[in-house]
Order: structure tokens, then C-alpha cells, then sequence
């Protein structure tokens, strides 16, 4: 274990665009994710590897991520740990953060208050688990100044990172450690890895740096006029030119009780596309991202919410979640979920569909109503009879944002108006489908037809009440 005082700073300024309307009231580190928010990923990571003094960066639309940290990150002040949440404070100068390493000079006064040997630098807008006391070692390790955490990704993809190019001699005693011979942002192209040549090594926007070699790095780099103010831009390329940058390898990272299959998986979630794939990772039956993981968990805002609730509805129709992940609070009424995740308080009503999709905090989704491949932010309410993601034609009409893989996403508390004759009768038709679960339990003779028959009946009675009313 090292015995070097380390400081973590998150850096949580993020703007978001690309995940906009998730971003149009709050930060991109406070966007929920699966009852969490972002931002508890990055802060679990180092509470979990054993750092409690964390400083947490924020800028942009910061309330409801200030709020959140302070409801939720409270550390034993006694023992001096603390999550504090600072904002942009114009200590140099009369500028907000002009970029990630900027926002780090302008809270230098964190760094010479806590004294800290080693500097850990996180993002706060990423889906992963991650020992960063394995990092700190192999830096420690390996003599560098500055370390950048890379994850592994497939060539095609180059364009897209930041590309970590490097030495290929191993670095005695610092496991996943190698010098760094290049840092180049988003190139065309790149050599792959001497052990899988159809990969490269991405920057995860993670880093650990001697304290003392940071400062002078900011410094120097506060003071140019060419310069980005980027910690991947700029910092980064800095050290790499002086020789002093090594790599640690993510796939060397060993978390307590991973699975062989979500072993080092990690998610840049900064596209809506992105965000919605990442949910869907969860809720497999082994899934590609575990949430179950107790001896690494995630941590986030305790809930006075009761438990989740199933329920026969109107007819008989029934209450039912598949292949599904529900939060605290959630009552499914005489309606199917599949294929989704539901955060806290959601109400689905008798008859109603939701499938492939992500809801979060307080939606109300009426009787009849049926949601598809959506994405929909807190408060709002789906009138009865309506439909979301079933007819992209008429989801723009009501102007609601598409993405290029026909995502449909609503932004938080967004009005839907009721639906006219013709939506309810897509309602109608979408109630009359079977689940996906029922449908292989009938082919592989589990269940009767006249048994299924009489769910569909029942489904589509509930339906006709609802939406007659």
C-alpha cells in the first residue's frame, strides 16, 4: 500500500452538448444513470480505492450536482476526509475554467491546502469500476511524473481518442506501466499493440501526477498563449516531451469479484446514443456492466422510497417487469416493462408498454400509453393512449428530439399532449404484441395458447377502458 498523501480532484465542469436535453438543466456529471448520477461512478472508484480527500470541480449549471454531492458524499470530517464540491472562483485571474487544466490552476490553493505527494485526476462523466490505488502503485513504481490511465479499444475507432503511442520494453515493478513515445488527439490512423494489433490505447481522461511536478506543469502552461488550457491537450504532451509520461494499462486493473464478462469495462457515455447503450448494458441476464458487484459498489443518494411494486390492473391485466431494472418506488400497474430501467417513482398504468427504454426519476406513464427505444427525463407524464417511439413522424411533429439511430428522448418535465384517434389506436396495436418472454415460453411449449389468448384479452380490455375514459 502506498503511503504517499494523495489528493483526488474530479473534474465535473462539463457542459455536455452532445447529451443535450439530459444537459439543458444540469451539469453532465449530474445526468442520472440507472439511479445513480454520473458522477458517483468517478467518486465510488477512489472512496472504494481508499481516498477520501476528493475536491470535485464544477462550473456549468452546477446546482443540482452541488446539491447532490452534498446530500450524498459526506465523509468523516474528524479523521480530515472530505468530497467538497467547489465551483469556478476567478482565484487567477477574472475568467471562468478556460478548459480541464485550467480549472485545475485556478484551484491551486486545493493542492497547496492539502499537501498532497500524488495527484489524482479524474472525469466525471464516465461508466466504469476502477482500483486507482493499483495506478498510484504503478506510478510510484515506474519513476514517472505523470501517468495517464488508457483503456484498450479497437483501431477503427483512433479517430475518436485521445492515442496514447508507446515504448514497448515493460517497466520492471509497475505492472501495466510503459513509457510514453507519443500522445496525439484523434488521429486517422495508428499502430496497434504488439500483443493485440487490433487495438490501441485510449486516454480515459484519468491521471495521477506527482504534486509538485503538476503545479510547475500549470504553471508553465498558464503562462503560454498557445495553449488549449487541456490536460490531454497540453499537460500531457508536456510531460511526454520531457520524458517524465508513462501509460498504465486498464486491463491490468483487478477489481474484487468481476466477472469475466464485465471485467475493465469502461463507457464514455458523452452521446445520447452512448448513454442509452450503456443502460442497456446492465439488464442482461449475466450483464456487460454488473451493478451487483458488493465488494466494489457503487454509491449514490439514499432513497426514502418504498420498495418496488407489481400489480394486476384493470381486467386483469398484468403487472409485469422482464429483463428489466427497477429502482426503489417504482409500481408497475396492469402494465408490461421489458428491456429497461426504470429510476425512482416511476409509474407505468394498466395496459401500458414500455420497451427498450430509459426513464427516470418520477415519470408517469398512463394507462395505454406505450414508450419505445426512449429515453425520458424526469416529470413527465405521458397521457393515456399515448405513444412515444412509435412513429418518428409524428414524435417530431410534437417536437421531440431523434437521434440518428432513431432514439426518441424527452427532456425533463416535457409536455405531451393527449393523443388523438389515430395514436390510440397505435396504443391499441402495441398492447395486442406479446412480450418477448412469453413469446419464447410459447415456442418452447411453457405456456398454452389459450392461456396466452387470454393475456392479450385482458391486455387489450384494460387498454379500451383506459382509453375510452
Amino acid at each position: 500500500m502506498s503511503v504517499k498523501k494523495v489528493l483526488a480532484i474530479v473534474l465535473a465542469g462539463g457542459e455536455g452538448k452532445r447529451l443535450m436535453p439530459l444537459t439543458a438543466d444540469r451539469a453532465k456529471p449530474a445526468v442520472p444513470f440507472a439511479g445513480f448520477r454520473l458522477v458517483d461512478f468517478a467518486l465510488s472508484n477512489l472512496a472504494n480505492s481508499g481516498y477520501f480527500k476528493i475536491v470535485v470541480l464544477t462550473q456549468y449549471k452546477s446546482h443540482s450536482l452541488d446539491r447532490h454531492i452534498s446530500e450524498t458524499w459526506r465523509m468523516s470530517t474528524q479523521l480530515g476526509n472530505y468530497v467538497a464540491s467547489v465551483p469556478a472562483q476567478q482565484r487567477r485571474g477574472k475568467s471562468w475554467f478556460l478548459g480541464s487544466a485550467n480549472a485545475i490552476y485556478q484551484s491551486m490553493n486545493l493542492i497547496g491546502d492539502a499537501e498532497p505527494d500524488i495527484v489524482v485526476v479524474v472525469g466525471a462523466d464516465h461508466v466504469y469500476r476502477m482500483d486507482f490505488e493499483q495506478m498510484v502503485q504503478s506510478h510510484i513504481n515506474s519513476g514517472a511524473r505523470a501517468t495517464v490511465a488508457a483503456v484498450r479499444q479497437p483501431l477503427e475507432m483512433a479517430d475518436q481518442f485521445g492515442v496514447i503511442e508507446i515504448d514497448n520494453a515493460e517497466v520492471p515493478g509497475a505492472i501495466g506501466a510503459h513509457k510514453i513515445s507519443a500522445f496525439v488527439e484523434k488521429p486517422v490512423s495508428t499502430a496497434g499493440l504488439p500483443d493485440a494489433p487490433h487495438q490501441f490505447l485510449a486516454s480515459m481522461g484519468n491521471y495521477v501526477f506527482d504534486a509538485d511536478a503538476l503545479v510547475e506543469a500549470l504553471e508553465q502552461d498558464a503562462a503560454k498563449d498557445d495553449t488549449k488550457n487541456d490536460m490531454g491537450g497540453d499537460i500531457i504532451p508536456y510531460f511526454v516531451n520531457r520524458d517524465e509520461a508513462y501509460v498504465y494499462d486498464f486491463s491490468t486493473n483487478d477489481i474484487p469479484d468481476a466477472t469475466d464478462r464485465d471485467r475493465n469495462y469502461w463507457r464514455d457515455v458523452g452521446t445520447i446514443d452512448s448513454f442509452y447503450d450503456a443502460h442497456m448494458d446492465l439488464i442482461s441476464p449475466v450483464p456487460v456492466f454488473n451493478l451487483y458487484n458488493r465488494s466494489w459498489p457503487i454509491f449514490t443518494r439514499s432513497t426514502v422510497s418504498p420498495p418496488a411494486k407489481f400489480v394486476r390492473g384493470e381486467h386483469n391485466s398484468i403487472g409485469a417487469a422482464l429483463d428489466s431494472i427497477v429502482a426503489n418506488g417504482v409500481v408497475v400497474s396492469g402494465g408490461v416493462v421489458e428491456s429497461s430501467v426504470l429510476s425512482n417513482d416511476v409509474y407505468v398504468g394498466t395496459g401500458a408498454r414500455v420497451q427498450d427504454s430509459v426513464l427516470m426519476d418520477k415519470v408517469v406513464v398512463g394507462p395505454g400509453a406505450v414508450i419505445r427505444r426512449a429515453i425520458i427525463d424526469k416529470n413527465v407524464r405521458i397521457p393515456a393512449g399515448a405513444t412515444i417511439g412509435v412513429d418518428a413522424d409524428l414524435d417530431r411533429a410534437r417536437g421531440f428530439i431523434i437521434t440518428e439511430s432513431g432514439l426518441t428522448v424527452l427532456s425533463k418535465g416535457q409536455q405531451v399532449p393527449a393523443p388523438d384517434a389515430r395514436e390510440i389506436e397505435l396504443s391499441k396495436a402495441a398492447a395486442a404484441e406479446l412480450p418477448e418472454a412469453l413469446a419464447l415460453a410459447i415456442g418452447r411449449d411453457q405456456v398454452s395458447q389459450e392461456t396466452v389468448d387470454l393475456v392479450v384479452s385482458n391486455q387489450l380490455e384494460a387498454v379500451e377502458s383506459a382509453t375510452r375514459n
